[in-house]
């Protein structure tokens, strides 16, 4: 299969030429035809599997093919998309600049940490595309900016990490202020019972695409452990950073405090260090990943939420520094290497107090991770507990784990799907209908009245 297969538009075929890509990945390849056909998409796929293209390309095409935006003196937003991050939306905008740079659409990037001037200015303009993460959506929003009522897609992006980091409720109010009838695409990369709920609530009779591979780790990465005391890791990492020839290194901690003392202890031992967390400025952040691209930063230090969206080509190393609980976690970090078909490795520093979580890890693999160096007496501990990290644990600004609870009662999905079985699917015209997708598209319908459709 080929992109032009789709028959998507000639500027965006045109634009995926540019890019030099041919052959879509496989989400893409399930994904483009029903978001093209109007369907709503439940999407389950891994980091790095082509998402942001899935969901971009027929985008585009549609809002390209309904209706001339030239026609539009003063535009509001058609396109809706939310992320977690400040770096996923940034990516996530690149995207779509990328795919429509030969279209007559204009879209803006919303998010916190920066002056909003340029961001309202944007906005002011008109715009066909708005891509946002919730805090600063919700304060343009507050002040009178931005106005949803014209809204016909909306995208969650890394769904299961919002409700991590506890927006909620913020996507609550976001969704309360949509129009009722609209295209709704959610994708996650996990799919526990809490993002079940909060899909079957939003989503209307979606196309459900799941892509995972046959093993949860990309089969290029190879994955180790050492184990080493706390105290003894900052020097493990330097002897490792230099008999190993890493030259492009992501190094994961549990905590901002924890990132900053890394970061402190490489400087102490001559490797060229940042670390990227919730408390670092946009500009900052943005500066430590530019130099890192450009390989004058040889170690990038990160929290997992600020990690989210990182997309960065060749990381040769990925370092557990501290062993996280979740193994999801574990698969989305050592996911940043070994992209792009390029090999890498993922190392654990695993400690006495982290040997539970590696074991959980192993049980999500299926595999024992080789363990290379000593190992100590400690290391065959039986019945050991997973270390969840809460004690000395920082809540601070944005990059905080809060419970989240989305639910719907089940009279409540049932009367909402008795509803929209009533209703008699319709023809929806396309200035560009093709073969690819010349089926009828499904009518949108009616979603939950504002404030019932998704719950905290």
């Amino acid at each position: 299969m080929r992109f032009d297969d789709f028959s998507l538009c000639a500027p965006i075929l045109r634009a995926i030429e540019d890019q030099g890509y041919q052959t879509p990945s496989p989400i893409q390849a399930k994904a483009i035809p029903a978001v093209l056909q109007g369907h709503d998409v439940l999407g389950s796929a891994q980091t790095g599997t082509g998402k942001t293209a899935a969901f971009a390309l027929p985008i585009l095409h549609n809002l390209f093919a309904e209706k001339d935006p030239s026609q539009q003196p003063t535009r509001k937003p058609r396109c809706l998309v939310l992320a977690p991050t400040r770096e996923l939306a940034s990516q996530i905008a690149e995207g779509f600049q990328a795919y429509g740079k030969h279209l007559p659409l204009r879209g803006a990037v919303v998010f916190g940490g920066v002056n909003q001037k340029p961001q309202v200015d944007k906005l002011r303009r008109g715009i066909d595309v708005l891509i946002a993460t919730p805090g600063r959506l919700m304060d343009l929003m507050n002040q009178g900016f931005i106005d949803l009522s014209r809204i016909e897609v909306l995208v969650l992006d890394e769904a299961d990490r919002m409700l991590d980091m506890g927006f909620i409720n913020d996507i609550r109010k976001i969704v309360a202020k949509l129009p009722d009838e609209r295209q709704t695409l959610f994708f996650s990369a996990t799919m526990p019972r809490e993002i079940k709920i909060l899909a079957d609530a939003m989503l209307y009779q979606p196309v459900k695409i799941e892509i995972a591979p046959d093993k949860p780790a990309a089969d290029r990465v190879r994955q180790t452990v050492y184990f080493a005391d706390k105290s003894l890791k900052p020097d493990l990492f330097a002897k490792l950073f230099d008999s190993l020839g890493m030259y492009r290194v992501i190094a994961f901690t549990r905590t901002k405090h924890g990132a900053d003392k890394l970061v402190r202890q490489l400087h102490q031992r001559g490797i060229k260090s940042q670390a990227i967390h919730g408390n670092k400025t946009q500009n900052q952040r943005e500066k430590a990943l530019v130099a890192f691209k450009k390989g004058n930063l040889h170690v990038l230090v990160a929290t997992d939420i600020a990690a989210r969206g990182i997309d960065v080509d060749q990381v040769s190393h990925v370092i557990n520094y501290d062993v996280t609980h979740e193994p999801e976690t574990y698969i989305h970090r050592i996911g940043r290497t070994a992209r792009a078909g390029h090999e890498g490795e993922a190392i654990a520093l695993c400690g006495p107090d982290e040997l539970g979580n590696l074991r959980a890890i192993e049980r999500l693999l299926g595999a024992t991770i080789e363990v290379v160096g000593d190992r100590p007496a400690w290391a065959d501990t039986p019945n050991v507990p997973i270390m969840n990290g809460q004690q000395g644990r920082q809540r601070q600004g944005g990059e905080h784990k809060a419970s989240a609870h989305a639910g719907q009662s089940s009279n409540a999905r049932k009367r909402r799907r008795k509803r929209g079985a009533s209703k008699q699917a319709s023809p929806k015209p396309s200035a560009h209908s093709s073969a690819s997708h010349n089926q009828p598209k499904p009518q949108r319908r009616r979603r939950n009245k504002p404030g019932s459709g998704v719950r905290a």
